[in-house]
């Protein structure tokens, strides 16, 4: 299926935000600008989330296959400088794990034009460095939060690991790292009572809630259909006790997520349907792995490899000329729906959420 995806002439296709008329992006032949960035910085996590891998973990991608600091560095600049790249998000893994990670991020936010720069995490150890990160440059986070359960967060997690998180909200929001988001996902039988408890201890914090359907993009690929929570079954829940409206007030643009005022607003919550209401369509976001490959999508099965370019020697224009022809391969939609899909070799800590 095509996500109502129609090719466009090249004078029909964006040029990117704050991009001059004429200036080099990264497009595909849909007529998609790819101005969002998400950079993994490794593929190692101190949790086991049964979305994501299994209890014992998974094999660590060995240290010299991944990108150096500096490596980092010299790409994003070469995506926001010469690319179009208004957006950078630092994903892992656990980014918070990268040593280097506050002085990536200072480095991104001396880059002219300045990116916004943003961080998902699952929010252990944030509570030690969301000051020094706000410090460095760093815009917003994302926190992974499933539950607030401590015995239902071991059973996901497989870690005793909740009251980190918690400190780790806090701590983003009094560093001023705003809006702090917080990512969900429900699992059938798991968590899926807590959708409403959720959004209460957000608003009660002023974190703003997004519920994500569970992707196939576990390592053990165990992920069903059936087994998922999707967006009408959580906005169902939400409806129950909440009083949901489409937020009007924000055009959602690329943005994966459906915002709905709740209770009258100001207040929202977000449901990124990616499975069954998936928004292909208007995509602006282009992957690069701890390891130095460009994704177009999280569901794709081909990459392009920078890291052996750069490292042989290619210069800034070579290595532009590489990150355009793989993201111009960008297929129309993610084909979840299509008989021939293929759940990616690569989980989810290993391509960078």
């Amino acid at each position: 299926m095509v996500w109502g995806v129609r090719p466009q002439s090249p004078a029909a296709r964006g040029t990117g935000a704050g991009q001059q008329e004429g200036a080099s992006v990264l497009v595909d032949t849909f007529g998609r600008t790819a101005t969002d960035l998400r950079v993994s910085l490794t593929d190692r996590c101190n949790l086991r989330c049964s979305y994501c891998m299994p209890p014992e973990g998974l094999d660590w991608l060995p240290k010299p296959e991944l990108l150096t600091d500096d490596e980092v560095v010299r790409l994003v600049t070469l995506g926001v400088r010469d690319l179009g790249v208004t957006e950078v998000r630092y994903t892992g893994g656990e980014p918070l794990l990268r040593r280097g990670l506050a002085d990536i991020v200072r480095r991104t936010a001396e880059l002219s034009p300045r990116p916004q720069i943003s961080l998902t995490t699952n929010g252990i150890g944030l509570d030690r460095l969301a000051a020094p990160l706000a410090a460095a440059g760093l815009d917003r986070v994302n926190v992974s939060l499933d539950t607030l359960d401590r015995a239902t967060f071991r059973r996901l997690a497989h870690r005793d690991r909740l009251g980190d998180v918690l400190k780790g909200l806090a701590a983003a929001q009094a560093a001023g790292l705003a809006p702090v988001k917080v990512n969900a996902v429900l699992m059938r039988g798991v968590n899926d009572h807590e959708a409403v408890p959720l959004l209460r201890f957000c608003l009660d914090h002023g974190y703003r809630l997004r519920f994500i359907e569970q992707m196939p993009l576990d390592a053990q690929h165990g992920w069903t259909r059936s087994g998922m929570v999707t967006a009408d079954e959580i906005l169902d829940r939400l409806s129950a006790a909440f009083a949901l409206a489409p937020d009007a007030a924000h055009d959602r643009g690329s943005a994966p997520a459906e915002s709905f005022t709740v209770d009258g607003g100001p207040a929202t919550v977000g449901v990124i349907g990616s499975v069954t209401r998936p928004f292909c369509g208007a995509c602006d976001r282009v992957r690069l792995t701890a390891d130095g490959q460009v994704r177009n999508c999280l569901f794709a099965t081909e990459e392009s490899n920078l890291r052996d370019a750069l490292r042989g020697g290619a210069d800034d224009a070579e290595l532009a000329d590489r990150w355009r022809k793989a993201v111009l391969r960008k297929r129309a939609g993610h084909g979840i729906d299509d008989p021939s899909f293929l759940q990616p070799a690569r989980p989810m800590s290993a391509i960078g959420g």
